[in-house]
């Protein structure tokens, strides 16, 4: 029989600490592997390989169609938006004046009806008359009193008097927006980028893909490697040449093209919608026990 306090032991009515630890209690870490880090080629909206690449000054990827659809969509939207918002401006414009018009009536009805005394009834029974006893023009008035009551009378049991909630449209913004980086973005402010394609004979034996690498030291480019463009004319380097070359000579080592240190963009790279950007590939879930199952449920960890 094991003992009282053995890792054996399960009999208790709690579980215990390697119980728990072999159940998988507590938060889980996992380091997202290659196939959930978007390629620092691919471009952020379609995940392909970049054609025509342009870069924000971000130093997001996208494809040059891609990213002029996105933005052709959200201009298209902002005006949707727009009309919208400007129609409902002109509804309410045009209630606050027939309320004042109401309004008006009311008052000159309550000082008709002061200085002139009651409404003179008809003995007649043969004149037409509606139910509330008036007729010609002061029946118009009183029906459009009832319309008015029946309008704002809130009965939810009466279907033509069902109160519905009024939706407000909020003035839209009128800029674009990063796909990526949800910062303000025009089409002016994106620039070309232009990979060093690797065109030696062994690279073009090996591998089927296009390899592109550093212009300057002739480094292959990779996901792990911190990689900078120049806005001035496109060219990408590795952050080493970047830092050694450009920042003290302030040319390009390609085109010989003037740059300054502003125009050093510091190229994103990392995961898809479903992983994080720069170092963080990290993924952790918290796994708890179940009431009475002795299961475990996952839900994700929370921040801290």
């Amino acid at each position: 029989m094991p003992q009282r306090h053995s890792k054996n032991n399960n009999d208790l009515a709690f579980f215990t600490y390697d119980e728990k630890r072999k159940l998988g209690y507590g938060t889980q870490k996992e380091r997202l592997g290659r196939d959930s880090i978007k390629p620092f080629d691919a471009c952020c909206l379609c995940l392909k390989s970049l054609i025509d690449p342009m870069s924000c000054h971000k130093g997001h990827l996208f494809c040059k169609e891609c990213i002029l659809q996105c933005l052709l969509s959200q201009k298209k939207d902002i005006q949707r938006k727009l009309a919208a918002h400007a129609a409902q401006q002109k509804q309410e414009k045009e209630e606050e004046e027939e309320k004042l018009m109401l309004q008006k009536a009311k008052e000159l009805d309550a000082f008709d009806q002061q200085n002139h005394g009651a409404v003179p009834q008809y003995s007649d029974r043969n004149y037409s008359r509606d139910k509330n006893g008036f007729h010609g023009a002061n029946s118009v008035k009183v029906t459009s009193y009832e319309e008015e009551a029946l309008r704002t009378m809130k009965a939810f049991w009466l279907p033509s008097a069902t109160p519905e909630a009024s939706v407000k449209v909020q003035a839209p913004s009128t800029s674009t927006i990063c796909p990526e980086g949800n910062e303000k973005l025009k089409l002016k402010t994106l620039f070309p980028v232009q990979f060093t394609e690797d065109t030696s004979e062994q690279k073009k034996s090996k591998a089927l893909d296009k390899t592109y690498i550093c212009p300057s030291c002739k480094v292959t480019l990779t996901n792990t490697m911190s990689l900078v463009a120049l806005s001035s004319c496109g060219h990408v380097f590795c952050k080493k040449c970047a830092d050694r070359f450009m920042v003290v000579d302030k040319v390009c080592l390609v085109c010989n093209k003037a740059c300054k240190e502003r125009n050093l963009v510091n190229l994103e790279k990392g995961g898809t919608g479903f992983a994080g950007h720069g170092d963080h590939l990290q993924a952790t879930d918290f796994k708890h026990l179940g009431s009475g199952t002795g299961l475990g449920l996952v839900r994700p960890a929370m921040k801290t």
